[in-house]
């Protein structure tokens, strides 16, 4: 769905321990500073002993000012009540980076839903470890970064992105980028890192995904967005969605169904992460989608 862009509207995110009267601390809070909800969504992993998440959505009059004295006073309600807390609003858009190997499903995906603004972000650059997708991406007037990788290579690979990204990018999607990231990567952008993974995890991690549902005789086929860890195809997963198939459908077929619910699965989780709408507990995430 578009949604056009309120440019005095902010959201909030807060997680702390559950407990009494947290709702009505933050919403109070918020009222005082003459905030307007217009979205609230809240989950507690156990009411009595367990964590608590909130998402609220408001807007505000006179928004520069508002919100710079709202934010100031955030960080003493966060320290009263242990919140941990992340402020964002419609005036900052989430700057994005992609990277690609050579299949062009899940970036023309993102492309396209970047251009008809379903998904609200700047596309600074889009790093590959081959040429192949740079007509394409230049196509839409993105710059398009070249930097080959090999196992020899992969070190001075990665800090060369690292430095093109460097106060450029907020967030990564591996559009189907077919390298694995070093820990010292990672490390730079810890949950701001999104990958598609070609199977419905955590069954058939790994290469090769198609190839062996089919020799499994699978029912469905899946995909699976999920944050980057440095566990292999194993951090918080954001997303996931399956197409039934059958006896009829070939390795090839079901590679063709897959790349479908890839681009999809992708695109949300990612079109999530851009509007506030994830956060992290350990290695699971709370979506208020």
């Amino acid at each position: 769905m578009i949604t056009k862009s309120k440019p005095n509207r902010a959201k909030l995110l807060i997680s702390c321990r559950e407990k009494p009267g947290i709702i009505s601390t933050v919403t109070n809070f918020l009222l005082e500073h003459k905030a307007n909800i217009v979205h609230f969504d809240q989950h507690t992993t156990d009411p009595r002993a367990g964590m608590f998440f909130m998402r609220i959505e408001f807007e505000l009059e006179e928004f520069d000012s508002s919100i710079k004295k709202l934010e100031e006073d955030l960080h003493e309600i966060a320290r009263e009540h242990a919140l941990d807390w992340q402020l964002s609003n419609n005036e900052k858009r989430k700057r994005m980076a992609i990277f690609v190997s050579k299949t062009d499903h899940c970036l023309n995906e993102l492309l396209w839903r970047w251009k008809s603004n379903e998904i609200s972000v700047d596309i600074p650059m889009v790093i590959s470890n081959h040429t192949i997708l740079k007509d394409i991406v230049e196509s839409y007037g993105i710059p398009f970064y070249h930097i080959p990788m090999s196992h020899e290579t992969k070190e001075d690979a990665e800090q060369k992105a690292l430095e093109l990204m460097k106060g450029k990018v907020d967030l990564i999607v591996l559009a189907r980028y077919m390298q694995i990231l070093s820990p010292n990567f990672i490390s730079k952008y810890p949950n701001q890192i999104i990958n598609i993974h070609h199977s419905f995890l955590p069954a058939f991690v790994g290469a090769n995904p198609y190839v062996r549902a089919f020799n499994r005789g699978v029912k469905l086929i899946g995909a699976t967005a999920h944050y980057v860890t440095n566990d292999l195809d194993e951090g918080p997963i954001i997303e996931q969605d399956v197409q039934r198939i059958n006896q009829r459908y070939t390795a090839e077929d079901l590679k063709t169904a897959g790349r479908h619910v890839e681009r999809r699965v992708l695109a949300e989780a990612v079109s999530w992460h851009v509007e506030d709408k994830v956060l992290v507990h350990g290695n699971k995430t709370i979506v208020f989608a």
